[in-house]
């Protein structure tokens, strides 16, 4: 007689089954076959293939798109708050090994691809800035922060304070409401500023983890700025949507002759400035608030500064499939902009942090922004995430960011 099952069951699709079987962990609306009436939102449910065999129990969502995010395929697993800590701890054993010294500031936690879907948590020395964006992780997330404080405290990290970074449309999508504030959490006194200083790659930057994009900082480029910093020695750069600046510091920490920081924003311009005086680096930067569509032309035309070196760090021009053709316009023109103020010799780095510009549709868009600039391109690297981001390669959404560094030839 077959054990009976504590949640309530969905049957999908043969599409669903197989993606499933290969590893996915999401199950969408349409995909679901049948199903009980009123299943909770946020509960746990068991998913079946048609013809009833066990694939896995996750998160029911009932507003979103994505219905079902699979936990786990065990069918023995009770789910319990020991599950989730075991979770945790990996995540957390699995950055105290890859990021050594850099494990007071990293991503602790990558959704998916920790095997905690709907949930981020970045770390910026004593403070957690977190992102909750499943209906189900929402409901266990006290449960999910006590064991993350725990675990760390374990290991001798001592937090002060969890701060969560819900103001997200997506959230809505979820039927969550937004909000940001400190999470209240028993025995934590959190600190009265939400300005933190973070030291990366030998770099001091202040991170505003309330009002700052994302959780404040972006921790996936880490290590490209490091490979930035490493060419950039005697040479004249140019840095398109500096944002707050950390590119354009690293290339001034790596010897470069002058520095350019170009952002929109002024008040991302006037962050930069300052993380460069807190560094001693503004001696020989620049900080420019204009749009880089537009400066790039201009420069072209005006022949007025000789950069040998140009960055592009864009934020995502496309967060759907619908938008992709409409991104990669925008992508070939910057590049195809960058490639021709370089010239011949000059350097590039490029990078796209949307999932849905591929690495194929990406270096298509390259190759041809260069050949109508009338040159092309010698790679010198490719990149992807900080290794915090893991790319988990049955789940291609977590793969999302490419970087490259070419010279121009």
């Amino acid at each position: 007689m077959k054990k009976s099952r504590a949640f309530p069951p969905v049957f999908v699709t043969k599409k669903a089954e197989n993606s499933i079987k290969s590893g996915h962990p999401w199950v969408y609306g349409e995909e679901i076959t049948s199903q009980p009436q009123g299943i909770e939102n946020g509960a746990l449910t068991d998913v079946f293939s048609q013809k009833g065999s066990y694939l896995g129990t996750g998160f029911y969502s009932e507003k979103s798109k994505i219905r079902v995010r699979i936990l786990s395929d065990n069918a023995n697993e009770s789910f319990s708050p020991a599950f989730f800590e075991r979770r945790l701890k990996y995540a957390v054993d699995y950055r105290k090994t890859v990021m050594g010294d850099d494990f007071a500031c990293c991503r602790l936690v990558f959704g998916e691809a920790d095997g905690l879907p709907g949930l981020t948590v970045d770390r910026f020395g004593s403070v957690l800035v977190t992102q909750v964006l499943s209906f189900g992780m929402e409901k266990i997330k006290g449960v999910i922060y006590s064991a993350l404080v725990r675990i760390l405290k374990e290991y001798g990290e001592d937090i002060s304070g969890v701060f969560e970074r819900n103001d997200v449309a997506i959230r809505e999508l979820e039927g969550l409401k937004q909000h940001k504030g400190w999470y209240e959490l028993d025995g934590l006194n959190h600190p009265s500023s939400t300005v933190t200083e973070i030291t990366e790659n030998g770099i001091k930057y202040a991170v505003d983890f309330e009002n700052g994009q994302k959780t404040g900082f972006f921790l996936d480029q880490k290590y490209n700025r490091r490979a930035v910093a490493e060419i950039a020695k005697g040479k004249t750069v140019l840095d398109c949507f500096t944002h707050t600046g950390s590119f354009a510091l690293n290339a001034a920490k790596g010897g470069a002759k002058s520095v350019t920081a170009v952002d929109v924003s002024a008040d991302a311009v006037a962050l930069a400035e300052k993380n460069a005086k807190a560094n001693g680096l503004d001696g020989n930067m620049e900080f420019v608030v204009a749009d880089v569509f537009d400066l790039l032309p201009e420069l072209e035309k005006s022949a007025k500064h000789k950069y040998d070196f140009i960055i592009l760090d864009p934020p995502a021009f496309t967060k759907s499939r619908k938008t992709v053709a409409n991104a990669q316009k925008g992508y070939k023109e910057i590049n195809y902009r960058a490639i021709k103020l370089l010239g011949r010799g000059g350097y590039l780095a490029t990078c796209s942090c949307s999932h849905f510009m591929n690495s194929e549709l990406f270096e298509k868009m390259l190759k041809s922004a260069a050949k109508d600039a009338g040159f092309a391109l010698k790679q010198i690297e490719a990149r992807q995430q900080c290794r915090d981001h893991p790319v988990l390669w049955n789940v291609p959404e977590t793969d999302y960011l490419k970087f490259y560094i070419f010279q121009i030839v």
